[in-house]
């Protein structure tokens, strides 16, 4: 008589495995209920500074200085990653967060607030995030494993975009009934929710990896490896130049609400959470998907093409409608590229380099955006706006082809 099988866990049926994990749903959940409230601060924030400088310049450097940490910091970062105990380190970034978020509440409830501080204090959080980041990354296969990593890689961008639907649409209520503040004073108490989950989680002990090498030796480790690597050192740059010419996008958003379409803060919030709405697809999209996906590398370079053109043409609309059918695709489409390219250097990365792999991708993926948000700002001062966008839309999607042309294994992996 054969024996019958256990029933397969819910979510492992329904092609969404890293939901199985108990790890991985404290995480989920948690970052869920945190990435709402990160966006309603963005949008505050963005607000926030156009209201008190009325310059796109000073809105594209406020972007800059939030991701500024990232850059300098990162490597370092995925260094110390790959030796200590990642979840505590979460922790701490977490609940630095919330400290900056209150901060900056008190200080508009308060009627002090001032462009300097706004600007510090964005500086002090990219610094934060400078370790978040890739702390938060390699640590996904800790609580799924490879098998279930590329799915919870896509789960991970479907909730961060969810919120970033949510959480703008919020946002542009607040703003307009009870004021700026409120947006940072709830993403303060949403950082919570994250740190309870981590606390919750049950991991085996943290076996600290030998220092045997310098932070420096271990540095040159990660890029001896990606020099040996076409594919990898490929994705790198690719997600660099996306990082410069493609994603400030989102910092011009505000410029683009009020002075292109001319709506306040509620089309900001409707333009963002367009952003999310299609990124969602596109995430959710990836994750049923990810048993299936064969050729990652190709689909990966389609996604990257397109969202240049998307960019192109959402520079032209002066439509809000048609504006938020062209952010949503283009939500997608990056949302494609982006999860995939993860995907692609973490499976690929060795256990040891892992944190390092994703300390780089940090670096050029989060690091680089001050370049972008900071040219982004300074060009849209002088052509505008959707001049800005649409210039940075055709380098992406020419860079995206000719990688691909260029590294034909990249479009057989």
């Amino acid at each position: 008589m054969t024996e019958a099988l256990p029933p397969r866990p819910a979510a492992r049926r329904y092609g969404l495995g890293a939901l199985s994990h108990r790890n991985f749903r404290l995480f989920f959940v948690g970052q869920g209920i945190s990435l709402v409230g990160t966006w309603m601060q963005n949008v505050g924030e963005g607000w926030l500074i156009l209201t008190l400088t009325n310059s796109p310049f000073y809105v594209g450097l406020t972007s800059a200085l939030s991701s500024l940490g990232v850059l300098l910091f990162s490597l370092y970062a995925g260094v110390i990653a790959d030796r200590v105990d990642k979840r505590r380190v979460i922790i701490f970034m977490q609940i630095a967060f919330m400290l900056e978020a209150f901060t900056v509440a008190i200080l508009v409830w308060t009627g002090v607030v001032a462009v300097w501080q706004v600007l510090v204090l964005a500086t002090i959080l990219g610094i934060a995030s400078a370790f978040d980041i890739p702390m938060r990354q390699s640590f996904l296969v800790e609580m799924v494993g490879k098998e279930d990593l590329m799915n919870a890689i896509a789960l991970n961008s479907s909730v961060f975009n969810g919120a970033r639907v949510i959480g703008p649409a919020i946002a542009g209520l607040l703003i307009g009934a009870l004021g700026i503040a409120w947006c940072y004073f709830l993403n303060g108490l949403s950082y919570i929710a994250v740190i309870v989950g981590l606390l919750m989680m049950r991991l085996p002990p943290v076996v600290r990896t030998v220092k045997t090498t310098s932070t420096w030796g271990g540095f040159r480790e990660v890029l001896t490896f990606l020099n040996g690597n076409r594919g990898l050192r490929s994705l790198m740059i690719l997600t660099s130049i996306l990082s410069v010419f493609g994603f400030p996008y989102i910092s011009m958003m505000p410029v683009f609400a009020r002075d292109v379409l001319h709506r306040g803060a509620t089309g900001y919030g409707a333009l963002t959470s367009s952003i999310g709405i299609g990124a969602v697809i596109g995430a959710l999209g990836v994750a049923l998907a990810s048993s299936r996906i064969r050729r990652r590398g190709r689909l990966m370079l389609v996604g990257g093409t397109v969202f240049g053109i998307l960019l192109i043409l959402f520079s032209a609309s002066r439509s809000l409608a048609l504006s938020m059918v062209l952010l949503a695709f283009a939500g997608c489409a990056m949302i494609v590229n982006n999860s995939l390219t993860n995907t692609l250097l973490q499976t690929a990365a060795p256990d040891h380099l892992r944190g390092r792999i994703m300390g780089f991708y940090s670096f050029v993926f989060v690091g680089m955006a001050p370049f972008g948000a900071f040219f982004f700002g300074l060009v849209a001062e002088h052509i505008g706006a959707p001049s800005t966008i649409a210039g940075g839309g055709a380098i992406v999607a020419m860079a995206v082809v000719i990688t691909g042309l260029a590294v034909p294994e990249l479009r057989h992996t």
